[in-house]
């Protein structure tokens, strides 16, 4: 089988070759740390998680970069306006973007560098960019990039200059009186009035910050080298951002990315989800509605160049189907014992996942694999066919794992402190009893109160040859 992905640049699914046999290098833009993560954030994180655990699956070894733009404009605005310094600012939302990320079963990328530790390297991009007549200086410490040096400038979202409005992906400072063409794009900034003087570095152009662009074009070269396999982010960073980025990048002559991958954005009635437009839904107010595994369940289960339209309903279709995937996991692993963790990540997945995976991340359709293997483990489970459970088991779970959803992963374990669960159970139990001995004694009325008044709390009870289950509803 051959892995083809979608790229943004030539608008069409084709074969993935790495550049380096056995190795891939995955560029991720990361978050702006300015404010607490929603699940637009989030999305194209884990979107990235699954490409990176299904490459890792099929043996190849992935380093993965996301960055974190710890200094810009927004950064500088938003510790202004909560009365700290930018840097404490960026550090604590920096560590709620982590708390999110470790949350929902994000791998940790390989590295994971702040914008603020790769200035030299930005700064000797900038100089070659200057040498080779792609970039000007204006006032003191402003460095713009001239796109119309850059005769391939519009080559990623195929966009003509002239056809451009004045406005349209244009850079807003105080200096863009002083820009050549209204496109031209910040590559060095000069402080503006009242913003602190610890926001800034000395170059050979003036005392000033970096451009985002020039911040992810750095640190891609300085981690992954000067051409690497894979650029993906959000749709929405398609233009300006990384249209920017691959010009400045080419501009200095180095490959850049060979792939550009994007993530569609999560909306509500049809509209991008943001901070900006008030109806951004946080990661921390969803985690306190739904399990973690809920949450990536709902954002992980669309193929991630659809767009995910997020409904009231969105979070209880997810717990419904995550319920069921868990349930068999665990009645499976009641049956035939646990499965070990290496065993599952050996595991051979079948030929239509790893199908609807190498094309382009089917998870829909991959899904619908797992589905079939799931009707297939409780089939065997009614029937107390022990090898069959123990092999669709197996089975389930590996292909959950490449989607970050196993339910018996150390990742998704309820907390230590399980005392109310104990109660729970121990009054369920005896419920469940009372309803067994009036259903022997044909009390159809006793046993089905017990079973409406079990309802009513919001338990099902699960019938079987084994006996009475019971589960959350």
């Amino acid at each position: 089988m051959t892995l083809r992905l979608y790229d943004t640049a030539t608008r069409e699914v084709r074969d993935f070759t790495p550049i380096t046999p056995g190795e891939v290098g995955i560029y991720l833009c990361g978050a702006t740390v300015q404010a607490p993560p929603h699940v637009g954030h989030l999305r194209p994180v884990i979107a990235f998680d699954v490409l990176r655990r299904w490459l890792t699956r099929r043996g190849l070894k992935v380093t993965l970069i996301r960055n974190v733009t710890d200094i810009d404009d927004k950064v500088l605005a938003k510790s202004a306006a909560a009365g700290r310094e930018w840097w404490a600012h960026a550090a604590l939302y920096e560590r709620v973007f982590t708390q999110a990320y470790d949350a929902l079963g994000v791998i940790p990328p390989t590295y994971e560098p702040r914008a603020t530790g790769s200035v030299p390297e930005m700064v000797a991009l900038m100089e070659r960019l200057v040498e080779k007549g792609h970039a000007y200086t204006s006032s003191a410490g402003n460095v713009w990039f001239d796109v119309r040096s850059w005769p391939a400038y519009g080559g990623l979202t195929r966009q003509k200059i002239e056809d451009l409005s004045p406005e349209e992906g244009a850079e807003v400072s105080g200096a863009a009186a002083d820009k050549k063409n209204p496109h031209d794009f910040a590559l060095w900034k000069a402080p503006k009035p009242g913003e602190p003087e610890s926001a800034s570095w000395d170059t050979p152009y003036g005392r000033g910050r970096p451009g985002w662009h020039l911040e992810c074009s750095a640190m891609a070269r300085r981690y992954l080298g000067e051409t690497f396999d894979i650029h993906g982010g959000g749709l929405d960073l398609r233009f300006p951002h990384h249209e920017n980025e691959q010009a400045q990048s080419r501009a200095a002559g180095y490959g850049f990315a060979q792939r550009w991958m994007h993530v569609a954005w999560v909306t509500q009635a049809g509209v991008k989800m943001s901070k900006s437009l008030g109806n951004g839904l946080l990661v921390s107010e969803l985690l306190t509605q739904a399990p973690a595994p809920v949450v990536r369940y709902a954002l992980a289960a669309v193929q991630y160049r659809s767009m995910l339209e997020w409904a009231p309903d969105t979070l209880q279709e997810a717990r419904t189907t995550w319920e069921r995937l868990s349930g068999f996991v665990t009645r499976a692993s009641e049956r035939v014992g646990d499965v070990p963790a290496e065993e599952v990540a050996k595991a051979e997945v079948p030929e239509g996942f790893a199908a609807a995976m190498d094309d382009d991340l089917n998870v829909p359709q991959a899904l619908a694999v797992v589905h079939e293997h799931l009707r297939a483990g409780n089939t065997a489970l009614a029937e107390g066919s022990d090898a069959a459970v123990r092999a669709e088991l197996v089975t389930v779970r590996a292909m959950l794992d490449v989607l970050g959803l196993d339910p018996a992963d150390p990742q998704w374990a309820t907390s230590t402190d399980d005392r109310y669960a104990t109660a729970l159970d121990a009054l369920v139990a005896a419920e469940l009893s009372a309803r067994a001995q009036a259903r022997a004694a044909k009390d159809w009325a006793a046993s089905d109160a017990i079973r409406d008044r079990l309802a009513a709390a919001g338990i099902e009870v699960q019938d079987s040859a084994d006996g009475a289950r019971w589960a959350l509803s």
